[in-house]
């Protein structure tokens, strides 16, 4: 049954398409649907799920008794945390090919298998350590002395962290190549120079699928040996005459955007403890400003 347009309707003329690259658009927009950071991890819980029913002789096709079957086999070799967790990402991968495939998942047998895995083999979450205001002004202390340019850009980006709540990941790039997006890099010229600090544009982060960002203000501290602006200031004007046409505001020596890596072997240098890392910084900022 064809409609006909509406009388006095504009429509623009285009080009129909062929039916080939249609599936192709098609594709693409599918293959976007979710973040290069998240599509790593699930098509990993996809894998195990494949192998899961290619050794137990199952066909692929979630069922209600398949996936009841894998979170309990799945439970005793990891956290039945995570074990949801894989559940989420196999649903992602095979929606298109199996519609109710988040119908089965949650259903009652399968939900309650995962509940009854969590209590029978539950346990204790461990955090990472947050990282407090004396552990700033050590770093401070440390570096701020230090002529190197790598020593100035990773104070500048831990107490930037560290008094703007941010993630490490949204400072730094991932170490996997194929999961980096610059379209998340921050700009040297979102930077803003405030009466009351300073502030520069979040591009995105992965929940964000309209690229809108957040502009971040750090504000400046009374306290000289805690205070951050000095130090994103002087990491800021050496990084301008370092690299002064380069469009990102954290840069290497070397010219390249710092990575998760990057970060991590200057931070174990000056806090060895293990049980502290790149969620500490955002965990800590946090604690600090509920106890002011």
């Amino acid at each position: 049954m064809l409609i006909d347009v509406t009388p006095g309707s504009r429509q623009r003329v285009h080009e129909p398409w062929t039916l080939e690259k249609l599936h192709h658009e098609r594709c693409l927009a599918l293959g976007s649907a979710i973040d290069t950071s998240t599509l790593g991890p699930y098509n990993s819980a996809l894998n195990s799920y494949i192998t899961f029913c290619k050794i137990h002789q199952f066909p692929v096709k979630p069922t209600e008794d398949t996936l009841s079957f894998y979170v309990v086999y799945m439970s005793s070799h990891i956290k039945p945390d995570s074990v949801g967790t894989y559940l989420s990402g196999i649903c992602n991968r095979l929606e298109n090919f199996f519609p109710d495939v988040r119908a089965i998942r949650n259903s009652p047998l399968v939900s309650r298998t995962l509940k009854g895995c969590k209590r029978l083999r539950g346990s204790e979450v461990k955090r990472k350590l947050p990282l407090s205001r004396d552990d700033i002004r050590l770093a401070i202390k440390t570096f701020q002395a230090s002529s190197d340019y790598d020593d100035q850009l990773f104070l500048a980006m831990l107490v930037t962290g560290f008094n703007g709540l941010l993630h490490l990941a949204e400072l730094s790039m991932p170490n996997t190549k194929k999961l980096r997006n610059w379209r998340k890099v921050v700009r040297r010229s979102s930077v803003e120079w405030l009466d009351v600090g300073y502030a520069f544009f979040l591009s995105a982060h992965k929940a964000d699928t309209t690229f809108k960002g957040n502009k971040v203000i750090i504000l400046t501290d009374s306290d000289p040996t805690f205070n951050p602006m000095p130090v994103f200031r002087r990491y800021v004007a050496s990084r301008d005459l370092k690299h002064p046409v380069h469009p990102a505001l954290w840069v290497t020596s070397a010219g390249s955007i710092p990575t998760r890596s990057w970060f991590m072997k200057r931070l174990r240098h000056i806090f060895p403890n293990t049980r502290i890392a790149g969620q500490s910084m955002r965990a800590g900022g946090a604690t600090d400003l509920m106890e002011q």
